[in-house]
């Protein structure tokens, strides 16, 4: 809880989602890096004019993902991204590399001056879109010691979106909150299904009487539904809904993106 408060020292903040343009090597790439990295400065830019608290970036276009093992060429761009938009606001910064790359994303957040990633596979192993995903919470926090980053929060997704939970069937989503809990976790994310779909209100609450850490919702926050959220959670991870049509791939709308914030900081009032 100590480095969530000292990230976001404010009231449930809302993180938006810059989701940079597939990069180098990728299959979707059609963009130099010079316009890729413009694309994400006016993306975080446009989001700090509308009053979104803080912001995320993540290679979401670079399908079909790797499974926890990126090459040195996403790496190095995402750190070229990162810079330039740490350069271009002040606001609390993080990052995720899909899929899963956390040692990865921890570096890059290091190199750049950021506070915070998010963190794919912490506790117990999900079969992804990827693939097996196994645990890796006793290498990444290791790894984060090793680098001398502590300062930089770790927010794991528990039940995450994209994948089946068969093998852990008989664990609970509020079981797995306390052993995250426990392999030190510095928040934990609850997302629905799939992207842009919303999550379970019940397990909202089982996990919030199941743990102290920080919770905070990663799909399917819109201006409309935020009202239903808004005493479940800690903080909020926002993209598809703050896009032209609800579509994550398109381009932000400052008109939603006010929207949402015109409401948030109508509940914190």
């Amino acid at each position: 809880m100590k480095l969530w408060q000292e990230i976001f020292p404010g009231d449930k903040p809302v993180i938006g989602m810059v989701h940079v343009q597939a990069l180098p090597g990728t299959p979707g790439n059609h963009l130099n890096m010079k316009e890729i990295i413009r694309r994400a400065i006016s993306e975080a830019e446009l989001y700090a004019q509308c009053g979104i608290n803080a912001v995320m970036l993540e290679n979401m276009h670079d399908t079909p993902y790797l499974n926890r093992s990126v090459g040195p060429e996403i790496t190095a761009s995402m750190t070229a991204v990162a810079c330039a938009v740490r350069a271009a606001i002040s606001l609390p910064l993080g990052i995720q590399i899909l899929a899963g790359a956390n040692q990865e994303a921890l570096a890059v957040a290091l190199a750049a001056g950021l506070q915070f990633i998010r963190a794919e596979g912490f506790v117990f192993g999900h079969l992804a879109d990827e693939g097996y995903m196994d645990s890796c919470a006793g290498a990444l926090l290791r790894y984060r010691k090793m680098l001398g980053a502590e300062h930089i929060a770790i927010l794991t997704d528990i039940k995450k979106k994209h994948s089946s939970h068969s093998l852990t069937a008989d664990v609970s989503i509020a079981e797995t909150a306390e052993a995250a809990e426990f392999f030190r976790s510095d928040g934990l994310v609850i997302t629905g299904s799939a992207t842009g779909k919303a999550a379970s209100q019940q397990e909202l609450k089982e996990v919030r009487a199941s743990t102290s850490l920080p919770l905070i919702i990663g799909s399917g926050i819109t201006a409309d539904n935020l009202n239903e959220y808004w005493s479940l959670a800690d903080g909020f991870i926002v993209g598809s809904s703050l896009k032209e049509n609800g579509i994550w791939s398109n381009h932000i709308s400052e008109q939603q993106c006010r929207e949402l914030m015109q409401k948030a900081n109508n509940f914190r009032e």
